[in-house]
């Protein structure tokens, strides 16, 4: 992700929030991180949303919000305060794991110009913010911003209980507010490289087989895919190998190196790379059909780093806040 001319520190958050089957609840959301609370008239400077993805069996979507480093926690905040003022956990269904009306705030740097102190402060300043703005909300933090262990999102997620069904609030000790409450439950807020999400439809309705595929593409199965962390989960009547990529300190190992090359990007001096799209959907298609099933789709959840770097500062140039409605390459 190269420097460019306009001399914007940038900055993404892919936001998650708990709610995807009505839509124009979820536009709210996007529109109170790109306007001020003046009036929806007035844009926040240098502020733009790339896309908004809504699943409709997850009941979750993902705002992708990008601004400069230094204004983007308050567009971050203004999103998140309306979310939970919208959005009740009480009355929340999907076949997704998810713990709180704003499940995640991640904060990635777009560009050597953004160093990892800044998106800790950032992070940081996000989480406390919004337990001081929403009262009964609390957060865990994640990542860079989970000092001094920097514990990463999946291990994080484990020891609160994300992954359990029915997690037990009770006995969760959050980073930062009080014990979760039901209505807003909890949020995890961290800062990393960027993440890109990846999802691989399998033809079957056979949860069991995707999670057996899941559990071996994972990072940490022998011969898993670095910075690959997976879940396996009905979707539409088939079966959803769902993909966190995460980028990788580094060069790709030796013997995944062929094929399309991993894409890289530098941060604070050290490099990064994340294992390519094609590389996810040939290993699942691999091992479905081992098992007598066939890949039905790939889709990528918003953009890779690069596409995301780019669009941003095209849309920023051009003062386009809402660029999402002027997408026309689909991005699921």
């Amino acid at each position: 992700m190269a420097s460019s001319g306009l001399g914007r520190r940038l900055a993404a958050c892919l936001l998650n929030v708990s709610e995807a089957r009505r839509k124009d609840l979820v536009e709210t959301v996007a529109k109170a991180a790109i306007y001020d609370s003046r009036g929806k008239c007035v844009t926040r400077e240098g502020t733009t949303v790339l896309n908004i993805f809504n699943d409709h069996d997850y009941n979750r979507s993902v705002i992708t919000i990008v601004a400069s480093i230094d204004s983007i926690g308050e567009s971050v905040l203004s999103a998140c305060e309306t979310a939970c003022g919208l959005i009740d956990m009480r009355a929340h269904m999907g076949v997704h794991p998810c713990m709180g009306a704003v499940d995640l705030i991640p904060i990635y740097p777009l560009g050597e110009e953004v160093g990892i102190e800044d998106c800790v402060k950032e992070a940081r300043a996000v989480a406390y913010g919004l337990t001081e703005r929403v009262r009964g909300s609390s957060a865990f933090l994640f990542g860079w911003a989970d000092a001094p262990l920097q514990r990463g999102l999946a291990q994080r997620r484990k020891e609160m209980g994300w992954f359990k069904k029915t997690p037990e609030t009770q006995a969760i000790r959050p980073d930062v507010g009080p014990q979760p409450q039901k209505r807003y439950g909890l949020t995890g807020v961290g800062a990393s490289p960027y993440v890109m999400n990846c999802n691989v439809t399998i033809d079957t309705r056979d949860v069991a087989a995707g999670r057996s595929i899941a559990a071996a593409v994972r990072e940490s199965a022998p011969g898993g895919l670095p910075g690959v962390q997976v879940l396996a989960l009905p979707h539409e009547g088939a079966v959803e190998i769902a993909c966190n990529v995460e980028s990788v300190k580094g060069n790709p190992p030796s013997h995944m190196a062929a094929g399309e090359p991993w894409p890289s990007f530098s941060i604070s001096g050290q490099t990064y790379c994340h294992a390519p799209a094609s590389l996810i959907t040939e290993r699942v298609a691999e091992l479905a059909g081992e098992r007598g099933v066939r890949t039905k789709g790939t889709a990528l959840v918003g953009f890779t780093p690069a596409e995301c770097r780019g669009l941003a500062e095209g849309a920023l140039s051009l003062g386009i806040a809402e660029f999402w409605k002027e997408q026309r390459r689909i991005h699921m």
